[in-house]
C-alpha cells in the first residue's frame, strides 16, 4: 500500500464496516468479481455485449454487474458511438479505475474540510445554509450520475436509479441501502462520513439530501426527497424519502 495512504488500523470500526459493505455490495456476486477481473485484464474498454458473450448472459444482465461496479467506483465509463450500438446509438464502454484494484479499504473524506464546512455554514442563517448544502451536494450528485453515465444522459426506471444512488452513497462511506418502507421509497444510511463535524453542525445533513436528488435528477429525473431521521437528530439511522 502507498506510503500515507490509510490502512485498516487507521479507520474506526463505523468507517472499516462501511468499507467492507461497499466492497461486499460490489464483490458479493461471484460472476459479478470474474467480470470484474475479466474487464481489469482487457487491454481496451468492453462492453456489456463483450461481456455478455464472454459469460453467456443476457446483455441486460452484463450491463447490470458493469453498472454496479461503475456505482461502487469500481470501473469507468465512457460513451462512444460505433457499430456495435446499431444505427448511431451511443455504446456504453467500461474500463477498471486506476489500477484496476478499487480496493481501497479507506472512506474518503476530509475532515478538517467538513469542520470548516460546517462552521461556514453556521454563520448564515438556517435557511440559507441549509438551501446552499443541499446544492453543493446536489451539485455533487449530478456529477456523479454523469460519471455513471459516461457523461450522456441515460434515464433508468425509478427504482433501478435508487438503487443505483444507494450503492453510490455506500462507495463513498455511507453504508446505504434502498428500501420501501409501507409504500414510502427512501434511503438508508448506517454510516455518516462526515463524522463529528454533522452531530456538531446538523446542517450538513443537507449535503446528504442533495446528493440523492442530484443523483437521482441525473440517473432518473427530478424527486422531492425529504430528511425523515439522521444520526445529529439522534436517531440510529439517516432517512432520505424519496417521491418521483
Amino acid at each position: 500500500m502507498p506510503d500515507g495512504e490509510p490502512t485498516r488500523d487507521d479507520l474506526t470500526p463505523n468507517d472499516f464496516a462501511s468499507a467492507v459493505t461497499a466492497i461486499t455490495s460490489a464483490f458479493g456476486d461471484p460472476t459479478r468479481r470474474d467480470i470484474f477481473l475479466f474487464v481489469r485484464e482487457s487491454t481496451a474498454d468492453v462492453t456489456a455485449a463483450e461481456v455478455a458473450g464472454r459469460f453467456a448472459l443476457h446483455t441486460n444482465v452484463a450491463r447490470h454487474h458493469l453498472d454496479k461496479l461503475a456505482a461502487g467506483g469500481y470501473l469507468e465509463v465512457t460513451v462512444g458511438r460505433g457499430l456495435a450500438a446499431g444505427a448511431g446509438r451511443p455504446s456504453k464502454r467500461y474500463r477498471a479505475t486506476g489500477d484496476g484494484l478499487g480496493l481501497q479499504l479507506a472512506v474518503r473524506h476530509d475532515d478538517l474540510l467538513t469542520a470548516l464546512l460546517g462552521r461556514a455554514l453556521a454563520l448564515l442563517p438556517a435557511g440559507q445554509a441549509e438551501a446552499m448544502a443541499e446544492e453543493i451536494g446536489a451539485e455533487f450528485g449530478r456529477s456523479m450520475a454523469g460519471a455513471l453515465n459516461g457523461g450522456e444522459s441515460q434515464q433508468r426506471s425509478f427504482r433501478s436509479a435508487l438503487h443505483t444512488v444507494a450503492e453510490a452513497l455506500t462507495a463513498h462511506g455511507f453504508a446505504a441501502h434502498a428500501e420501501n418502507a409501507g409504500g414510502e421509497l427512501r434511503i438508508v444510511s448506517e454510516h455518516c462520513p462526515f463524522g463529528g463535524a454533522a452531530i456538531a453542525h446538523p446542517v450538513i445533513c443537507a449535503v446528504d439530501r442533495g446528493m440523492v436528488k442530484g443523483m437521482l435528477a441525473g440517473l432518473y429525473g427530478d424527486t422531492e426527497a425529504a430528511t425523515r431521521s439522521s444520526l445529529p437528530m439522534g436517531d440510529a439511522v439517516c432517512v432520505t424519502t424519496v417521491e418521483a
